[in-house]
């Protein structure tokens, strides 16, 4: 494992910086990416710093993806940041640089990269972004940096709910608000949801399935979302839904693809997940994964799978 300051001295010796994160971006994702650009140029006007990725619709008010070409590669430094495994970083070509540096907050399975920063005890990207930036002595935290890093802040903590929160997270968020940062106009950007997925978030409870473990499941499927209005991207706004009902300990939501395959969301209140995750082509942290499912068969087998998790918990707590 390397140390800010060897990451800050190789962020120097590149004039050309290209920064990565991962497919279909969370705010953390966007955040902990833009919010490191924004002070590498703030603190180095003359680097030429570029963020790529695909657009996410439901975020381009929180950062905008620049056109990287296969030649800015050449030469240049590539740091990847939220993405715990290469298979998820959002460009083919992130090994195209002279230099890889991954900062990252997951569990270290997949130790990619030539310089590598990851802790996976802390709350966010972002939140490692920041204390990156605090120990540089060339960047400095910005109104302007901060905008970022508390939006994937706020979103990897669930508007810190999660127990991800630390005290040192609250004092990170403290920073920002002590530089002038409006947190309350980031904080309802953040909860505003349309009116065709506050009906989605309905018809969650109208087919949720819960276990008597506690253990629960939600199949959002292309006939759903057609119904009422939403692609992919917009019913991932449902993920948390589940966890408001108080007969919930873990759930799975299963989120239908063009390809008819589904993408499997996770979260926990207290039984690890992760490695049910892992076993279906995905991972993430202990309370909060994802995974893939080819067919309504491999669901119901990742369902089976949550049940046992949830009863085997609630045994040793016992």
């Amino acid at each position: 494992m390397n140390t800010f300051q060897e990451i800050d001295n190789t962020i120097k010796k590149y004039q050309k910086i290209i920064i990565l994160r991962h497919q279909n971006p969370d705010p953390d994702a966007l955040g902990s990416q833009g919010g490191l650009a924004v002070a590498i140029r703030q603190a180095y006007p003359d680097k030429e710093v570029l963020i790529g990725g695909q657009n996410s619709k439901g975020l381009i008010w929180l950062s905008e993806m620049q056109d990287i070409k296969g030649s800015d590669f050449e030469g240049s430094l590539v740091i990847v940041t939220d993405t715990a495994n290469q298979p998820r970083v959002d460009d083919d070509r992130f090994n195209n640089g002279d230099f890889l540096i991954k900062i990252d907050h997951h569990p270290n399975d997949d130790s990619y990269g030539d310089m590598l920063y990851v802790d996976d005890g802390a709350s966010s990207s972002s939140e490692i972004i920041s204390d990156l930036i605090e120990s540089s002595d060339e960047m400095k935290l910005s109104k302007e940096i901060a905008y970022y890093l508390y939006a994937g802040i706020v979103g990897d903590t669930g508007r810190f709910l999660y127990p991800a929160t630390t005290s040192h997270t609250l004092q990170t968020a403290g920073k920002f608000l002590d530089l002038g940062l409006d947190t309350s106009s980031i904080n309802q950007k953040m909860n505003e949801i349309t009116l065709a997925q506050a009906k989605l978030q309905s018809e969650v409870f109208n087919v949720i399935k819960i276990d008597p473990s506690g253990a629960a499941l939600v199949i959002i499927d292309k006939e759903m979302m057609s119904k009422i209005g939403l692609n992919q991207e917009q019913a991932n706004s449902a993920v948390s839904t589940p966890g408001r009902l108080k007969e919930v300990t873990s759930w799975v939501e299963a989120v239908e693809k063009d390809d008819g395959t589904f993408r499997m969301h996770f979260r926990s209140q207290g039984p690890v997940i992760n490695e049910i995750a892992k076993l279906h082509d995905g991972g993430g942290h202990p309370l909060a994964s994802g995974a893939n499912a080819k067919d309504r068969n491999e669901i119901d087998q990742i369902f089976k799978e949550l049940i046992a998790a949830v009863n085997e918990y609630k045994l040793k707590e016992k």
